[in-house]
């Protein structure tokens, strides 16, 4: 089973929890950026081109402990910049583990094998490999030759010591179905736990912001790649009707609640992607941020938006809503031929307001008495 049985019944159980409560906005998986450097220079990454005042910032073991706590969702997704040049990332990990927290450590594993024992496997704790593809496709995705390589080996040796290993892949416009297959094919049999897998969205940030798809081309992408994919046993660390989603056959309104996020600015509204604010705390984001002008219909920055980040958490709750639809979507997969569900229209979307460079210039004055070149001491820079 791709997502283990225990994640399973928690977060199911949770979410019903929360319903019975009545409540309406509540998380189901915290986003913990605890910093922003990272060793790689994606196209599809608008991260690293900050100052680097604050490139040098992070968020201390407590501050990353306090984001979990004051959050109370149940699995944690530690993302980046890479979070293995961060030097408390051990400490980190151990402590939302000893929470009893669900934890996925994003990387792209350029300093795993180095870093491997300085973590022990644990039931509740993965990995999550950033891989958007094959040989050629992931290193031309990462700007740099023979980074699939020294990932896929990484990934073999965490495998070796007995940690559950997933992959996190993003799929860009001209990406061919068979090819995905193929990749798809590849990492199942290099004995990936789960695969994590979802369109590219063009953020605001992101350098290259031409080579995204829209929602029409990712699900007759997606469609594509399911068809190929039948009868092979493909592991998704994913809802099958977030699955279901991205072949069109849902039609899904975006819950940027679900999956909140922490980073060193704060909590960022109104999701992962999206920077168009930041509360100081958690219980702030979810009183102050205006959720419904959020998301696909509503705002023109969301119209293309298929991102896990936003879809994933709908899915889960209908899932716990509709148990016979997700075991049917579950047992034959995602219906690759056939209408699509009606799209969401854009006709009445506000449009896009561009305030993220005064969120930036707002730290920077915060930042002012450090120096740009100065290091944090919880930062380790090793480029290999």
């Amino acid at each position: 089973m791709p997502v283990p049985l225990n994640q399973l019944v928690r977060v199911g159980a949770y979410v019903v929890k929360q319903h019975l409560r009545g409540r309406r906005h509540y998380p189901l998986v915290l986003m913990l950026e605890p910093l922003f450097r990272c060793n790689l220079g994606c196209a599809g990454c608008g991260k690293i081109d900050y100052p680097a005042p604050i490139l040098n910032r992070r968020l201390s073991v407590a501050e990353c402990v306090e984001a979990a706590e004051s959050c109370g969702a149940p699995v944690v997704a530690i993302a980046g910049g890479e979070p293995l040049l961060h030097k408390e990332m051990p400490e980190i990990v151990d402590a939302l583990l000893a929470r009893g927290k669900f934890v996925y450590l994003c990387t792209n594993a350029l300093l795993l094998e180095k870093r491997l024992d300085q973590y022990k496997p644990h039931r509740n704790f993965a990995w999550d490999i950033h891989l958007d593809g094959d040989r050629e496709m992931h290193d031309h995705a990462v700007n740099q030759d023979g980074v699939f390589d020294r990932a896929a080996a990484a990934l073999k040796a965490a495998k070796a010591k007995g940690f559950r290993t997933c992959i996190n892949t993003t799929l860009f416009d001209g990406a061919e179905p068979g090819r995905v297959a193929a990749f798809l094919d590849e990492v199942m049999a290099m004995g990936v736990d789960g695969v994590m897998i979802s369109p590219g969205y063009a953020y605001e940030r992101a350098p290259d912001r031409e080579h995204f798809l829209n929602r029409r081309k990712a699900k007759e992408l997606f469609r594509a790649i399911f068809r190929a994919g039948r009868g092979k046993k493909w592991k998704f660390n994913q809802s099958s009707l977030f699955l279901d989603f991205l072949a069109g056959n849902q039609r899904y309104t975006c819950t940027p609640w679900g999956k909140p996020t922490r980073n060193v600015f704060g909590w960022q509204r109104p999701c992962y992607l999206l920077g168009e604010g930041f509360a100081k705390t958690y219980d702030e984001l979810m009183a102050t941020t205006e959720w419904d002008r959020y998301g696909t219909g509503r705002y023109e920055k969301c119209a293309d938006c298929m991102v896990h980040s936003g879809y994933e958490a709908t899915a889960v709750i209908d899932a716990v809503h509709h148990p016979l639809k997700t075991a049917l979507v579950a047992l034959h997969g995602p219906r690759t031929e056939g209408p699509m569900a009606p799209e969401i229209s854009l006709e009445n979307q506000r449009p896009a307001e561009f305030v993220f460079s005064r969120h930036v210039e707002e730290a920077l004055e915060q930042r002012e008495g450090q120096r740009p070149g100065d290091d944090d001491p919880s930062l380790s820079h090793a480029a290999d």
